[in-house]
């Protein structure tokens, strides 16, 4: 079992990045006091959409020594019928949250190989070689496309989906990242909520999945250097953290996840493919 101290702290991808593998996205605008509170406690990887307002607050009121201990990742986004030009959206950015720099710079959104097609790789790849994105990533739904992004080295980390109910990151993506040291971003780990709810026909005599057991089995794994987490508030966000202090989780809730999940994944709807 992952000792708890390599638990909590990993390296990301090829810069090999200290960080906290609880990593903070602030999508239902829980407050710029919970992203401060994160930061107080260690959390140091923060993913900010455009429209997020509570981190692009606090990272507009830090100083250059804060700001340097905080891997900023936010991104242009793929609108399936075509794109924004990447340049430009970085260029909002660095106007948005009042700094030289973004650590990850992500094309969003990425659900066929079709739709990150060789020159937005180039056009990616050339945000990093002007010294103001200082690693490209992109978040994707289509697993093999991705381990073989991986496995080529075409981006330095992924954003990926994982968690008990959509588990085959295990198999398609996680193989091939040791090739480039390509990180791993995992999100949606209680499955938009769904690993947190009782699906129809499971047993009311059967327990059902806590928050912090889907954090906790995201992060048992090795290859995830961080999991993104969504808190609607600070109570919420303590909880997560407090629920990670206990570590990967035991082989009898591994496999009572593993279970669960995949009830979940057959019983609980479709959601962007398996």
């Amino acid at each position: 079992m992952m000792p708890t101290s390599d638990f909590l702290h990993g390296r990301l991808g090829p810069k090999n990045w200290p960080v906290f593998r609880l990593g903070l996205a602030a999508s239902y605008r829980p407050g710029e006091r919970t992203v401060r509170c994160a930061l107080d406690h260690g959390v140091n990887y923060l993913f900010a959409f455009a429209i997020d307002t509570n981190i692009t607050g606090v990272v507009r009121g830090m100083n250059a020594d804060q700001r340097e201990k905080v891997l900023l990742a936010t991104g242009g986004y793929n609108w399936i019928l075509g794109h924004t030009s990447l340049r430009k959206s970085l260029e909002n950015a660095l106007r948005r949250y009042k700094t030289d720099y973004i650590d990850i710079f992500h094309f969003l959104g990425v659900l066929k190989p079709k739709e990150f097609p060789p020159r937005i790789q180039e056009e990616l790849n050339a945000l990093r070689a002007d010294g103001k994105v200082r690693a490209t990533a992109i978040s994707c739904h289509h697993r093999r496309f991705a381990g073989g992004l991986a496995a080529r080295g075409a981006v330095d980390a992924l954003m990926i989906r994982y968690n008990a109910a959509h588990p085959g990151a295990e198999t398609d993506i996680f193989p091939h990242v040791a090739a480039h040291n390509t990180g791993v971003i995992s999100y949606t780990a209680t499955r938009w909520r769904r690993l947190l709810v009782r699906p129809g026909g499971w047993p009311n005599s059967e327990p059902i999945a806590t928050a912090g057991q889907c954090y906790r089995f995201v992060l048992s794994n090795p290859k995830v250097q961080v999991a993104l987490t969504a808190p609607s508030n600070e109570r919420q966000l303590l909880e997560n953290l407090r629920e990670l202090e206990r570590g990967p989780l035991p082989e009898d809730e591994m496999a009572f996840l593993r279970r669960f999940g995949a009830y979940v994944h057959d019983h609980a709807g479709w959601f962007m493919g398996q």
